[in-house]
């Protein structure tokens, strides 16, 4: 396995203080073991989240914490490196 890149709405709000910004669109890189290490939140109303090996949490939320489930299919959320780069330094 390698480091891998995934693109997946999620259309639900947050359930916080922050349901304002309704739901939101979720990038992530996944390390070769299948964990999170940069992860990248763009919510309906506009808000970026932006989290990784330097910015782990802040007051809005934090890089994720759950291994990727290998039972589950991911391929159809699957995007290229360059796709979630653009994202992560804000091109896109």
């Amino acid at each position: 396995m390698q480091i891998r890149w995934f693109k997946r709405r999620w259309d639900e709000t947050r359930g916080d203080g922050f349901d304002s910004w309704g739901a939101a669109t979720y990038f992530f890189e996944v390390t070769k073991e299948g964990w999170p290490s940069r992860q990248i939140e763009v919510y309906d109303s506009g808000p970026t989240l932006r989290y990784g090996p330097d910015h782990l949490e802040d007051e809005y939320g934090r890089l994720g914490q759950a291994q990727l489930d290998e039972r589950e299919d991911w391929s159809d959320w699957a995007i290229s490196s360059d796709e979630f780069e653009n994202m992560w330094s804000g091109d896109a």
